[in-house]
């Protein structure tokens, strides 16, 4: 993998896209930088600069303006404009449920579209989709607003969390046990889109991706990893050129072992992991980002027990701190001001900053 950017040495003070890129190629940081790879859209930050869902996951000006709230309000490292896990479901034809502001868009996967590895093709004009281009144009307007001061990270939707929305979630995992050959087949034949997506992304200047593959350990087994995706996000490592965080909600160290050895940058975890068994797992061989509570603690408590969790993740050496997953739209945002205000005193504290 191509290390991103022109990146610096932690003899001094880097800036927050160095210090993301150095973190995620296992180079040296000043201190840990704070990088959500998924969303920290919220409703008050919705309100404080008037990009509101649903056409803020819909429309560029919106899109960026709202994703920059996550550099310039909450002083994250990072931003990533890519709010949700629906753009390329809606762009094949998925039938949406468009929320409002306080409520994640979705894929109505009572009908799939495709029922076979068969039906599977990307649109000539995938990439001209609108809501393809949102996320294109938004990246683009980021780049141009911010330049290399920030690192900016989008989001390629993986197979496995593709064949859930056009297939359907039980028919897919059926699939599965039935017809493992075909699920093969049709995870090949998906992963055109994850590619396609996200080579177009880095194109309009994203410094790295995030690539959600919801094989979560809530639905399948570690060994269901290895079997249909290890080989797949090993390809996915291979053909990028900048680096790539995966992102798998649930509870996840049985397949820590065999993501550690996929190539890829990073893995996004779940709180459902305790970090320091997660570290272990992961042996030195990918970075970790996270895995600070997204329903209780980010949401229900305060900056007090945000700052433990934060420190805890640090102490066990977790690279890059985030939140889980994309946060409860309602997040406080003195909860989410609080991650790098830790971050920096626990960096003094060791002796970093």
């Amino acid at each position: 993998m191509s290390t991103s950017g022109n990146l610096t040495k932690a003899s001094g003070q880097l800036t927050p896209r160095q210090r993301t890129l150095n973190a995620l190629n296992g180079l040296p940081v000043d201190r840990p930088p704070v990088a959500n790879p998924t969303s920290v859209a919220t409703v008050e930050m919705m309100d404080l600069v008037g990009a509101y869902f649903p056409d803020a996951n819909r429309d560029a000006e919106m899109n960026a303006r709202l994703a920059a709230t996550e550099y310039t309000e909450f002083g994250f490292d990072a931003i990533a404009p890519y709010f949700s896990i629906i753009q390329e479901s809606s762009a094949v034809g998925c039938e949406m449920q468009w929320e409002q502001k306080d409520n994640w868009p979705t894929v109505r996967m009572t009908n799939p579209i495709w029922s076979s590895s068969g039906d599977v093709k990307v649109p000539g004009d995938f990439l001209q989709h609108p809501d393809i281009v949102t996320i294109l144009d938004s990246i683009r307007i980021l780049k141009q607003e911010f330049g290399d001061e920030v690192a900016i990270i989008g989001k390629t939707m993986g197979p496995w969390t593709l064949a859930y929305h056009v297939f359907g979630v039980e028919p897919f995992l059926l699939g599965t046990v039935d017809d493992p050959a075909e699920t093969v087949a049709s995870l090949e034949a998906l992963k055109e889109f994850t590619t396609v997506f996200g080579d177009a992304q880095v194109d309009a200047g994203a410094d790295a991706l995030t690539l959600p593959d919801h094989a979560t350990g809530d639905l399948v087994s570690g060994e269901y990893y290895r079997r249909f995706l290890m080989e797949m996000h090993q390809e996915f490592a291979e053909h990028f050129s900048v680096p790539i965080i995966l992102h798998i909600c649930g509870n996840t160290v049985d397949r820590m072992p065999y993501i550690a050895e996929t190539g890829m940058a990073a893995f996004h975890f779940d709180s459902r992991n305790d970090p320091f068994e997660a570290m272990d797992a992961v042996d030195g061989k990918i970075r970790l980002v996270g895995n600070i509570n997204n329903p209780t603690t980010l949401y229900a408590r305060g900056p007090a027990e945000v700052r433990q969790e934060v420190y805890r993740a640090l102490d066990a050496g977790v690279q890059l701190i985030a939140p889980e997953c994309a946060i409860p739209l309602k997040t406080k945002a003195e909860n989410l001001i609080e991650i790098p205000l830790a971050v920096e005193d626990w960096a003094a504290e060791h002796g970093m900053a």
